[in-house]
């Protein structure tokens, strides 16, 4: 397995940021030769973080070099603050190009990846699972399917915020800043719902996606409105749910169900 993390200029960024990347390619012959997943191309996964967390969570924490092993993927893990994968207008505030455009020209030119839609994915656990819906349908032609696990879909709970109202993990000052004007946020760019009505009025392609959520998760009932909204536009997804909470067993446990639900499904 090559592995480790590295360090490059992001102008998305606006400075220096760390990858951290797992990807299978001196795997000997004979330690593959009955995984079928070795005997078609190396295909690459976009992992990313939740709030408060970094590039290396799915190294420490998670199942990252087991799924590179595993399914023959090229991991990509990268970081992006707590800003919940979404472009601002300042300079260097740019995370979902930086997440959907950036990093992955910049790795598929480092590394020699594909740069087939098909071979390209996007997976991510709370604040990183509405980053891979949200990033995996603003650039629908780049990843050919999407992961989300215990997703933070807080964009209508957002919309109702007042100055001076907040919740348990963040006051009203970082919501406004980070979504914009919480009165428009709900009809604007920054909910995956618009982008996925968006596509699907223009009759363009859209991945398939994953969602999976755990029935004790303070994010459940915000998972059931995306995944009813999904369902109710035709979407190609699957939805699963078992007992947990908002925790690593959790995502450990089905973001392997996840990941080979896109592959079958993509082929």
């Amino acid at each position: 397995m090559a592995s480790g993390t590295l360090r490059y200029y992001s102008l998305a960024q606006g400075g220096q940021v760390n990858i951290t990347y797992s990807i299978p390619a001196d795997t000997p012959d004979f330690m593959v030769a009955e995984n079928p997943n070795f005997k078609r191309p190396m295909k690459t996964l976009y992992l990313l973080h939740g709030y408060s967390g970094n590039e290396s969570d799915w190294i420490y924490s998670g199942v990252a070099e087991d799924l590179a092993s595993t399914y023959n993927l090229a991991v990509i893990m990268i970081t992006a603050g707590n800003n919940f994968y979404l472009d601002r207008k300042a300079t260097g505030h740019q995370y979902c190009t930086f997440a959907g455009k950036e990093v992955v020209e910049f790795t598929r030119k480092l590394f020699g990846l594909s740069d087939k839609k098909e071979d390209t994915f996007i997976a991510g656990l709370s604040m990183g699972g509405f980053g891979a819906l949200h990033t995996g349908l603003d650039f629908p032609e780049t990843f050919g399917g999407i992961v989300a696990l215990s997703s933070a879909l807080i964009i209508h709970e957002v919309g109702n915020m007042k100055p001076g109202e907040g919740n348990d993990v963040a006051n009203y000052e970082y919501y406004s800043e980070v979504f914009g004007d919480t009165t428009k946020v709900v009809e604007s760019d920054a909910n995956p719902e618009v982008l996925y009505k968006r596509l699907k009025d223009e009759g363009k392609s859209i991945p398939p996606i994953y969602m999976a959520v755990g029935t004790e998760d303070f994010l459940y009932e915000n998972n059931q409105v995306m995944r009813k909204f999904l369902e109710d536009n035709d979407a190609n997804m699957k939805y699963e749910e078992g007992p947990g909470i908002h925790d690593w067993k959790f995502w450990n446990k089905y973001i392997y169900n996840g990941v080979e639900w896109v592959l079958n499904t993509v082929g």
